[in-house]
């Protein structure tokens, strides 16, 4: 009804026009601190297909590991500390729980591990933590975070052995887990794998090959003429094949493509799904600056990362929440002469990206 939709939530989005050849040029420090990626989308105009060394970028994302029933005290393991999360970056989320209703858990490459809890659940557990800024109800979830880096944390110590004995013997909390680590891979997680029912999943791409796609124009060093708004909202409806030719025997959509436009006769759209590490996402970007410094190719490609909606974070260590859709993403528009339009969305309640 209209009182719905007058309480829908706003969302939060941030945008920052830069250059990758600025000395001050902070894309690799935000694609980095958005830790937890479920899906990249790559929009190629006027491609085919990917020139062969972009092909081998996306086809080589990092696996991660899918552990069935991991009790979490297992994460406070002394050899799991020494051997993945002092040795490198961790990657480790819950795999299927609702962070408004579940236990939701998050291992981040700093060390932190961070639990969202409901009220019941918190206060059995006995470690501090903080009410949840997503609360449906007064005080009705909580937030614990800590870095098992930190000396405090050390195994043996006070701080440690709380958490260790809150996990083994007040709450007992298990969940499928999902666990990558950068750059030891496999290797390193192989003490903790061998232990539990796991199954490896290297990331899935596909391709489809898009024509006549009416298209915002130019696309230069201006960037877009349009406001990030309405860009967004084409490149969604490219992403979700939804038409922009607003035409009037359709009930469907009165999407249309901003002016002025284009239309491509052709454009590749690639899709790489998984946990997908912001190491891997860089290393793409890196090598689609390649591509333009080694031959001439279109002049512009854009790239869409979206975050699982279900994260107890999304950009760093800010807390995430579900709301209306979960939405944590961020698309970047790349111009041949390396400038680019970068825009990070969430919730309207997250915290505000870098």
């Amino acid at each position: 009804n209209m009182e719905n939709l007058q309480q829908t939530s706003r969302n939060l989005l941030v945008c920052d026009q830069s250059s990758l050849r600025h000395r001050k040029c902070r894309l690799s420090q935000q694609v980095q601190q958005h830790h937890f990626n479920h899906q990249v989308s790559l929009l190629l105009p006027e491609c085919g297909s990917a020139p062969p060394p972009l092909d081998a970028a996306l086809r080589s994302f990092s696996s991660s590991y899918l552990l069935r029933k991991l009790p979490l005290h297992e994460l406070l393991d002394t050899h799991f500390l020494q051997d993945a999360v002092y040795q490198g970056s961790v990657y480790g989320l819950s795999y299927r729980s609702r962070i408004d209703e579940d236990t939701c858990v998050a291992l981040l490459p700093s060390g932190q591990l961070v639990l969202s809890l409901d009220k019941d659940v918190y206060e059995r557990l006995g470690v501090e933590g903080k009410p949840s800024r997503f609360n449906q109800r007064a005080n009705s979830r909580y937030v614990v975070t800590v870095n098992l880096t930190d000396s405090s944390m050390a195994p043996g110590g006070r701080g440690y052995q709380r958490l260790l004995t809150g996990l083994k013997s007040r709450v007992q909390l298990q969940t499928d887990f999902l666990l990558s680590h950068h750059p030891g891979g496999g290797e390193a997680l192989k003490a903790l794998l061998s232990r539990y029912d796991w199954t490896e999943h290297r990331p899935q791409v596909s391709s489809r090959l898009l024509t006549n796609l009416p298209c915002p124009t130019p696309l230069t060093s201006d960037l877009p003429s349009c406001d990030p708004h309405s860009f967004l909202e084409w490149l969604g409806a490219v992403e979700a094949e939804v038409s922009c030719d607003n035409e009037s025997t359709s009930f469907l959509s009165t999407l249309v493509c901003p002016e002025p436009r284009a239309v491509l006769s052709r454009a590749l759209r690639v899709r790489v799904s998984g946990l997908l590490l912001p190491q891997d996402v860089y290393r793409l970007i890196e090598e689609l600056r390649r591509c333009w410094d080694g031959r001439g190719t279109a002049s512009w490609a854009a790239l869409t990362v979206q975050g699982f909606a279900d994260s107890p974070v999304s950009w760093g260590s800010r807390e995430h929440g579900f709301l209306k859709g979960g939405e944590n993403f961020y698309s970047l528009l790349l111009c041949s002469d390396h400038s680019y339009w970068l825009c990070m969305g969430t919730g309207a309640h997250d915290g505000c990206p870098p």
